[in-house]
């Protein structure tokens, strides 16, 4: 029987593609928009602290918005909700709306291993995610090299380097920003087999040529936030066709429904910075 619902699912997969490369091939100047199902809209919480080394981390942003439709070409943003974090100490940081759907924090203090809870009021539902203030080592350098492409040609590899905490379980996360793409490029890492160690964090491609600037964010993040985004980046880069195997789930709940929960991570991550201009 599983075997039987294994082959119906993969038909219908090798149908959509049947359909989609029809669609390429019979229609090259006309824009076809397939009848999409539209899925519940749920809110999106953006919320990371980053407290970027070199700065007093008091100036925090938290976004809002709600999910659209595929087609939809822009992300609605959500207005009027009530946002505040405390920690451990009982210490409050309210954050007020600035813009459509923006929150910003000017008097946030972050310290190192402390727990802070989020608290979301918005449209007659709370909200509320628990999470601890992860530290990060600096960056020690940051270098490029040449790596050889499957094709034969070669791209340049820009790395950073760091040494591990010894006797220490961390987990990283590192965004490569680059103006040939419109989002970050994220890379993860752990130190299951470097503790203690020099670690690296690399980024490469073709378009990056001598001129270009890589501007990177590296942070330490939690266990938890780090097995979140290794589900979001597989699902992301899944081929030919990314189906998750359900609705990715961050830490945020919704205690007034909880199976209204929303998406998105409450995250606290001390952070280094660098702008490497490639050679």
């Amino acid at each position: 029987m599983n075997q039987l619902k294994k082959n119906n699912q993969i038909n219908k997969v090798l149908a959509s593609l049947s359909l989609v490369f029809l669609l390429l091939f019979t229609s090259c100047d006309e824009v076809v928009n397939l009848d999409l199902e539209t899925a519940e809209t749920k809110i999106v919480i953006d919320a990371e602290i980053l407290w970027k080394k070199g700065t007093d981390g008091s100036q925090q942003v938290i976004k809002i918005s709600k999910t659209a439709s595929y087609y939809d070409p822009t992300t609605p943003k959500v207005s009027g909700a009530k946002v505040r974090i405390e920690n451990s100490n009982g210490d409050i940081f309210t954050f007020n709306e600035t813009e459509a759907g923006q929150y910003v924090c000017t008097n946030f203090v972050p310290v190192a291993n402390m727990e802070y809870k989020l608290f979301v009021d918005i449209e007659g539902e709370s909200f509320t995610a628990v999470e601890k203030l992860i530290t990060a080592v600096p960056i020690d350098k940051t270098t490029q090299e040449l790596v050889p492409e499957p094709d034969g040609n070669f791209s340049v590899e820009v790395k950073i380097h760091f040494t591990d905490p010894a006797e220490e379980v961390n987990y990283y996360m590192a965004d490569f920003n680059v103006d040939f793409y419109r989002s970050p490029q994220y890379t993860l890492s752990d130190d299951e087999f470097s503790n203690g160690n020099e670690k690296t964090l690399s980024f490469s491609d073709e378009k990056l040529q001598a001129g270009k600037t890589v501007n990177i964010v590296y942070r330490g993040v939690s266990k938890n936030f780090f097995d979140y985004m290794n589900l979001i980046l597989e699902a992301s880069n899944s081929f030919p066709i990314s189906i998750p195997p359900g609705n990715i789930r961050g830490n945020i709940i919704n205690t007034t429904n909880p199976d209204k929960f929303a998406f998105g991570y409450f995250r606290l991550c001390e952070a280094d910075t660098v702008s490497y201009l490639v050679k």
